[in-house]
C-alpha cells in the first residue's frame, strides 16, 4: 500500500482532484466581483466549506511536489482577494478557503526562494486591496439612509421592484428600483444576485410624506407601441447593422451630416437653430455638393473630389468612384478630415444614424428585436412609470454583458 501511494503516478492523477477546487474558487472570485451573496444558513455552509477545503487540503499536501498542486497553491490564495474584499462579513464563507490557501502555499513543494516572493505579493495585494477598497467608499460612494417602504415582485415574476425613500442634505427623495428577478444564481444555503443591474424608473424630488400608490398590470406589446406612438411619432430606437440589413433599409437612407459649420449650414440655406444632424436624403443634389457628395442614379451617394490622401487612407485606386456606402467608420473619419477650416477642424462629420423612429417599426419586427407579446406595467400614483417593452426594447437588463466598473465597488 504504501509503495502504491508512493507511485509518481498516482500523486499525478490525485493531483487532477484539487484542480477542481481552485477552478471553483475561480468561480467564487468571479461571483464575487460581480454578484452580491446572500446566505441563509451559515452554520451548515461553514461546516461544507470547511469540509470540502479540508479534503482538497489533504489531497494537496499529498502532491504538493506535483506541478498543479504548485500552481495551485498560488492561484488560491490570489482568486480569494475579491471575495475577502467584496464579501468582507461573510467569514464562514471565506476564512475555512484562506485557511486551507495559506498551508497549502506554506507547505507545497515549491523553493522557498519562490514561496516567499508570491507569499509576500500576495500579502501585500490583500493589505492595500482591502485599504483601497475602504478608502473607496469612505470617499467616493454617497452613504445616504434608505429606507424600503414596499419590495415585491410584479405578476409576470420577471421583475422586482422596492419603492425607497432616501434621506439626504437635499431634502430627500422617493424612488421605484426595478430589477430582474430571473438572472439570480441559487445554491445550496446560498443565492447571488448581480450587481448594478437595477434601474430607478421613477424618482421625485423631496421625499414623499404621504403614501404612494403602485399599480400593476399587464400590458400587451401592440398597444403600447400605439400608446408611445400617442405621445411622439419620432421615438428613436438603436438597431444593429445586422438588424438594419434584416429590415432592407440601406446604408444610404441612414448616411448623415453633423457637426456643420455655421458658414456651411448658412451656405446651404439654413440657420444655427436648424435640425442637425441633416440626413442626405433630406438634401438637394446643390445641398449635397457642398458636402462634397454626389448622388447617382441609382441614389447612391459618393464622394465628388476625392483627394489622393483620402485615397491612400481607405486602400483604393485612385481615379476610383467612392461610394459613402463601402466606407467603414475609418473611412467617415478620413472623409470627414478631408474637409477642415483654417484651424485644422472639421467643417463637418459624415456617419450614419444607428436609430430608427419606433412608428416605422411592425409588430413583427418588434417581436424579432425581443419585445414580448404582453408584460409588465407598473403605475406610480396613476402615472406609468415602467412598461416591460421598453425595458426590454433597450435592453434595460443585459445580464449576459458584464464588465469591471466603478459602480461594482459601492
Amino acid at each position: 500500500m504504501k509503495a502504491f501511494f508512493s507511485n509518481v503516478w498516482v500523486k499525478r492523477f490525485v493531483s487532477i482532484i484539487p484542480v477542481f477546487y481552485t477552478i471553483a474558487v475561480g468561480y467564487l472570485c468571479y461571483y464575487s466581483i460581480f454578484y452580491d451573496i446572500h446566505i441563509q444558513d451559515r452554520q451548515s455552509l461553514c461546516v461544507i466549506v470547511s469540509a470540502i477545503s479540508l479534503i482538497a487540503l489533504i489531497l494537496m499536501l499529498y502532491t504538493r511536489n506535483q506541478l498543479l498542486t504548485k500552481i495551485s497553491s498560488f492561484l488560491i490564495l490570489a482568486a480569494m482577494l475579491p471575495v475577502v474584499v467584496f464579501w468582507m462579513d461573510e467569514k464562514h464563507l471565506y476564512v475555512p478557503i484562506v485557511i486551507a490557501g495559506v498551508i497549502i502555499l506554506l507547505f507545497s513543494g515549491a523553493s522557498e526562494g519562490k514561496k516567499t516572493m508570491l507569499g509576500t505579493i500576495i500579502l501585500l495585494s490583500y493589505i492595500f486591496g482591502a485599504l483601497g477598497f475602504y478608502l473607496f467608499n469612505s470617499f467616493f460612494v454617497t452613504h445616504a439612509k434608505k429606507e424600503i417602504l414596499k419590495s415585491g415582485v410584479s405578476p409576470s415574476g420577471r421583475y422586482r421592484y422596492e419603492l425607497i425613500n432616501t434621506e439626504d442634505t437635499s431634502g430627500g427623495s422617493t424612488s421605484i428600483v426595478i430589477e430582474p428577478n430571473y438572472a439570480d444564481v441559487s445554491y445550496p444555503y446560498v443565492t447571488l444576485t448581480l450587481k448594478d443591474v437595477e434601474r430607478v424608473c421613477y424618482q421625485v424630488r423631496p421625499m414623499l410624506e404621504e403614501e404612494v400608490k403602485l399599480d400593476w398590470s399587464t400590458g400587451t406589446r401592440e398597444e403600447i407601441t400605439k400608446e408611445l406612438n400617442g405621445i411622439s411619432d419620432d421615438i428613436r430606437i438603436n438597431l444593429t447593422d445586422a438588424e438594419f440589413e434584416a429590415y432592407n433599409i440601406d446604408i444610404d437612407r441612414r448616411l448623415e451630416i453633423s457637426g456643420i459649420n455655421l458658414y456651411k449650414l448658412i451656405e446651404i440655406g439654413k440657420s444655427a437653430s436648424d435640425v442637425d444632424p441633416l440626413k442626405l436624403d433630406d438634401l438637394s443634389e446643390s445641398q449635397l455638393a457642398v458636402f462634397d457628395i454626389g448622388k447617382d442614379v441609382s441614389g447612391k451617394y459618393y464622394v465628388l473630389e476625392p483627394t489622393s490622401e483620402f485615397y491612400t487612407e481607405i486602400g483604393r485606386m485612385e481615379g476610383d468612384r467612392i461610394f459613402l456606402s463601402e466606407l467603414d467608420s475609418k473611412g467617415y473619419e478620413a472623409f470627414s478630415e478631408m474637409h477642415l477650416d483654417e484651424f485644422g477642424y472639421t467643417l463637418y462629420d459624415l456617419g450614419k444614424d444607428n436609430t430608427i423612429a419606433l412608428s416605422e417599426l411592425s409588430d413583427s419586427q418588434l417581436a424579432e428585436l425581443g419585445v414580448s407579446e404582453s408584460g409588465d406595467v407598473l403605475k406610480f400614483n396613476d402615472k406609468i412609470c415602467f412598461r416591460y417593452y421598453v425595458a426590454e426594447l433597450e435592453d434595460y437588463y443585459n445580464t449576459e454583458k458584464k464588465s469591471i466598473s466603478f459602480d461594482l465597488f459601492g
